[in-house]
């Protein structure tokens, strides 16, 4: 029987799980809450009734997916007292005041106006209820901002000082902390990757809905807007890719080896390696299919400039090289197929058939979760290729782990796949469900909610005359 396995690693299988589960949700949300606030803002601007029908088709799911998102995040923040509490003991006096402003600037914003931006359109103004909207997604913006700058100090940690108890503090201003050496690297790149996740789930949304009626000009504009992002964010997003992986490169070297599967040093220029299967027990790709030079131009724009390889880093510091090497091309490969479909998508807009072209709404059909598998991908490359360290290059993973048991971290392991799939795979149905219906001349607003709290009791049903009940 193999051996049962240790706290560490059902600890990180756990964090995985749940950080995976979560970060589907916020992925679209900080890109949906943008699209609403342009839908919005297109409405009042012109009058069109399809920008608002389109905005109270979205904002339905967009609640769903918000509330899931929040449920699913408050259970991490646990993890790190129960399962990693001596990184939260070492690492708490930088890591805590950034997730603190998060939920004091970010949450609170959100949460102070997602109840005006649900339920207020009738009953505050026009300018008021934008605003609210407009704050929405501000707040998504900015728990990106927070969040992104912990998990980048931990890729790159910098304005710290270690204490007499071995704590990491500030050491001078908190600037160098917040905007550390990724941070601004990683924020644009994730952002535009939730626009992006946004976009092709949009997109789907209306070509499956423009191959059943292709007549409805709600689904026409849902995915004409959607193809407008995709051609335009999509080769962006390349571009930023290519500068986040020139400063991984400097930062966290270690990183691109086992991304680009660079076992050996390359002295006179490394290849590309397209496609292989990773050995690491014998330090090679097998059956590799690679371009001779091509990774030295990408990394370092010259053919001919020597890359190291893993060989030259101790076997302890490297990374799992299978993991990183493939989620790396997951997500690469899947950014070629939406910039390939955003190219198409303008071909078939200067042919006048972006409405017509039945086999471009089955590919947009197909592309539509392809966001979300990238963003997971992107994630896996960036957190798997950072061990053996939670932060890298001062905290070894197995340094920051709980002293618990294996049976007790397994049993909350067990227990959080349950009640996920359970959970967040019903409500995962009940928005592939509001998707599957077309979006209507007139879309029904927000429920009526009552004005006072008496109206939900019964005594507001009963008729009164002269005081009396009748």
């Amino acid at each position: 029987m193999p051996d049962f396995p240790d706290a560490l690693l059902l600890a990180r299988i756990q964090f995985a799980f749940t950080v995976s589960f979560h970060f589907l949700f916020p992925a679209v949300t900080i890109g949906l809450a943008s699209y609403l606030a342009v839908l919005e803002g297109l409405w009042l601007k012109t009058g069109r009734e399809h920008y608002m029908d389109l905005f109270r088709y979205w904002i339905k799911i967009f609640a769903l997916v918000f509330g899931m998102g929040v449920v699913s995040g408050i259970v991490m923040s646990y993890q790190f007292g129960t399962n990693w509490a001596v990184f939260s003991d070492r690492a708490g006096p930088i890591i805590g005041p950034l997730m603190a402003y998060e939920v004091l600037t970010a949450f609170f914003l959100e949460a102070g106006f997602l109840g005006v931006m649900l339920f207020g359109m009738r009953r505050v103004g026009k300018g008021l209820h934008f605003t609210a909207t407009l704050m929405v997604a501000l707040g998504t913006f900015m728990s990106a901002f927070w969040i992104l700058s912990v998990n980048s100090w931990m890729q790159t940690p910098a304005g710290y000082a270690l204490n007499a108890n071995g704590q990491f503090i500030a050491a001078g201003s908190w600037l160098a902390i917040v905007f550390n050496p990724s941070f601004p690297y990683r924020l644009v790149h994730t952002l535009s990757a939730a626009y992006l996740t946004t976009a092709f789930l949009v997109g789907g949304v209306g070509a499956w809905h423009l191959l059943k009626d292709r007549e409805n000009p709600r689904a026409r504009l849902m995915f004409s807007m959607a193809m407008w992002m995709a051609a335009i964010v999509a080769p962006l997003q390349i571009v930023l890719g290519d500068l986040h992986g020139l400063n991984t490169l400097q930062h966290q070297p270690v990183k691109v080896m086992a991304m680009e599967g660079h076992f050996d040093s390359h002295p006179e220029g490394a290849p590309l390696i397209l496609f292989g299967i990773p050995n690491s027990a014998e330090g090679r790709i097998d059956h590799a299919l690679q371009i001779p030079k091509l990774s030295s131009l990408i990394l370092k724009h010259d053919l001919d400039a020597p890359l190291a390889g893993l060989d030259t880093v101790p076997a302890a510091d490297r990374p799992p090289v299978g993991i990183v090497f493939w989620s790396f091309r997951i997500m690469v490969g899947l950014g070629l197929l939406m910039a390939a479909l955003g190219a198409a998508s303008l071909l078939a807009r200067w042919r006048g058939r972006l409405y017509d072209w039945r086999w471009l709404h089955r590919w947009a059909l197909l592309m539509a979760p392809s966001g979300l598998v990238a963003v997971l991908a992107g994630w896996i490359t960036t957190e798997v290729g950072r061990q053996p360290w939670t932060i890298h290059g001062l905290m070894r993973t197995a340094d920051s782990v709980s002293p618990l048991a294996a049976p007790a971290v397994a049993a909350s392991l067990v227990a959080f796949v349950i009640v996920y799939f359970a959970v967040f795979g019903t409500g995962v149905l009940y928005i592939l469900k509001l998707m599957a219906k077309p979006p209507l001349l007139h879309e029904p607003a927000e429920p009526r909610i009552p004005e006072r709290a008496a109206g939900t009791t019964p005594a507001a049903a009963l008729q009164t005359d002269g005081g009396a009940p009748r």
